[in-house]
């Protein structure tokens, strides 16, 4: 298990029309990486995330308990194959583009648990929460059903608090420690797909 790379994204303005109230509006989903493989540059790690990394809407990303958002790399490969097929324009996502801040490998949300603990490198990390995507991320890869998707999929990835700071760079070797393993990301994934498929809650 390893830290593939590190991604930030500065608020700028979203266009879209996936979303019948929006037109335009503030979002730093379009993340960059600043750290790879190929470039291993090191990159400060504080308690509200990556340095340099900008969040608008506070109430459901960033801060103290989302921190950081991670994601798994494996998907990827569902994600260039669904949107090739929906767009009708071939795709090929670099990290960053799901919104996350660490892109990994080997950690899946069926192994990861709420409150087990992650070591990445020197740094420690909790995890909070499964990631709810927003029609901000169906604006972002231009295809209306892509929340819908991720939520049926299940490849949501997760956010992290921040327990140790310090400097972190791609290819830190991950380990995880488990917490109290009462929920997995994947079945808190679960309970948010029946309670949308339930309540009609699909943008």
């Amino acid at each position: 298990m390893r830290l593939l790379s590190i991604s930030t994204g500065k608020v700028v303005p979203l266009f879209g029309n996936h979303h019948p109230d929006y037109k335009s509006v503030a979002s730093a989903i379009h993340k960059k990486c600043v750290s790879n493989l190929e470039n291993p540059l090191s990159v400060e790690i504080h308690s509200l995330g990556v340095k340099g990394d900008e969040q608008a809407d506070l109430s459901v990303h960033g801060g103290i308990e989302k921190a950081i958002y991670v994601y798994p790399a494996e998907h990827y490969a569902f994600w260039n194959e669904l949107l090739s097929r929906e767009t009708k324009k071939p795709t090929l996502l670099k990290h960053g583009a799901i919104g996350e801040n660490f892109t990994i490998e080997g950690l899946l949300e069926t192994e990861v648990f709420v409150g087990d603990k992650l070591f990445i490198g020197d740094l420690e990390f909790v995890v909070v929460k499964l990631r709810e995507p927003c029609f901000k991320f169906n604006a972002t890869v231009g295809y209306k059903g892509a929340s819908k998707a991720m939520v049926q999929s299940g490849f949501c990835g997760w956010y992290l608090r921040v327990t140790k700071t310090g400097v972190l760079a791609a290819g830190a070797q991950i380990t995880v420690v488990p917490g109290a393993r009462a929920m997995s990301i994947t079945q808190q994934n679960q309970k948010l797909l029946n309670n949308r498929n339930q309540q009609d809650l699909w943008e």
